[in-house]
């Protein structure tokens, strides 16, 4: 478990680690994912910091629903006619960074099921 002061994603939303967001609300912000796995690949993470989708959830849910309306615009805004969101959940589900954060995907074909 990390802690805020130590959380990648809570110094990207205080500025203290500069980044380019690509949305910015009071909520949630967006950024590129550094290693991208389809041709769009967004980040979408709440400013305030929960460890993982299920610790988020027992939260604010208007911030899930939020994150889920920026996903929404962003693949409207790069054109997309479909797209994957994903919460990965714990280290064996793939998450490396523990603040919940939605993946957005999109850009190319998905096969199902994935992984």
């Amino acid at each position: 478990m990390v802690n805020e002061a130590d959380c990648l994603f809570c110094k990207m939303a205080t500025g203290d680690i500069p980044v380019e967001f690509v949305f910015e609300d009071l909520n949630v912000f967006a950024i590129r994912d550094i290693n991208p796995q389809a041709p769009t690949h967004i980040l979408i993470i709440p400013k305030s910091h929960f460890e993982n989708a299920a610790t988020l959830s027992s939260g604010d849910p208007l911030v899930i629903a939020e994150m889920f309306k920026c996903a929404a615009k962003l693949a409207k805004d790069a054109g997309l006619d479909g797209y994957r969101t994903v919460f990965n959940t714990g280290a064996s589900a793939g998450q490396s960074v523990f603040h919940a954060h939605l993946h957005l995907l999109g850009g190319r074909a998905f096969a199902w099921p994935p992984g």
